[in-house]
């Protein structure tokens, strides 16, 4: 090969090589800057886990739930996942019924 075509090569290859590290350079600081404040992130406190809902005089389904179990189970509703196998058994029957009417 002509020295010309090694040396273009070569400088391609480095230039590659320097822009993949200067990405994870950049994700490295990116990471490194994510402030979470500490009171707030529920999902590092053990606290959360062993006290009893706020809802749970107020609620009959809160009974026997903790503050972090509250938290997940209102994201469940929000977001319409099933909560019980009941609920997973009738969803699969009117999933049934809709494609039996189509």
């Amino acid at each position: 090969m002509k020295k010309s075509t090694m040396n273009f090569v070569l400088g391609s290859i480095l230039s590659a090589g320097g822009a993949v590290w200067a990405f994870l350079a950049y994700r490295k600081t990116l990471k490194a800057s994510f402030n979470v404040i500490e009171d707030l992130d529920m999902r590092n406190n053990t606290k959360l886990d062993e006290m009893e809902s706020v809802d749970a005089d107020k609620d009959p389904r809160e009974k026997g739930l903790t503050q972090y179990d509250s938290v997940l189970k209102a994201d469940w509703v929000a977001n319409g996942f099933p909560q019980t196998n009941q609920e997973l058994k009738k969803g699969k029957e009117i999933s049934k019924i809709h494609v039996q009417t189509k």
